[in-house]
């Protein structure tokens, strides 16, 4: 589902298809460093959010800490997950507080700029789609910071 602009008491074409499969793109990103760790997976559960916090772990820079928001997504359970990384600490949000989690303004801008209005024929495209989205936006770190940044998050230096 997206959102077009229209002339008043038009119907604008959008692709469509009736079809479903699923790829969920988990993504993290410093606004700081300007940087992101992201996994395309087959599946949204605790063991791929566990996939995702290891590949964010070996992106976190040496000798640094990360602060990892979540928002009350069921796989993102503080209990589920086991063993969390040494270098990350995990931050839940309040319910219904999206507005809290820079990364949904990132996601945001990935379904108006990439990812929505099309068909794709087949699974692996979709996954294939994903991936050049993320790079894509990874390879713009300006962009990054200026999605992501908020006045109130700021880096603590030791």
């Amino acid at each position: 589902m997206t959102r077009v602009w229209a002339r008043r008491g038009t119907r604008p074409r959008a692709p469509r298809d009736r079809r479903y499969a699923w790829a969920y793109l988990f993504g993290a990103v410093c606004p700081e460093r300007a940087v992101g760790a992201g996994l395309v997976l087959p599946y949204a559960n605790t063991a791929a959010m566990n996939l995702h916090l290891q590949e964010v772990s070996r992106q976190v820079a040496p000798d640094a800490h990360a602060v990892l928001v979540l928002d009350g997504a069921g796989w993102h359970g503080l209990a589920a997950l086991g063993e969390v990384p040494r270098n990350l600490t995990l931050l839940p949000l309040p319910p219904y507080s999206p507005e809290l989690n820079p990364v949904e303004n990132l996601w945001q801008y990935l379904r108006q700029n990439q990812l929505s209005l099309r068909v794709w024929p087949d699974y692996p495209a979709i996954v294939e789609t994903c991936c050049q989205a993320w790079n894509a936006l990874m390879a713009m770190p300006d962009r990054i910071a200026s999605i992501t940044r908020r006045e109130w998050a700021k880096p603590v230096a030791s």
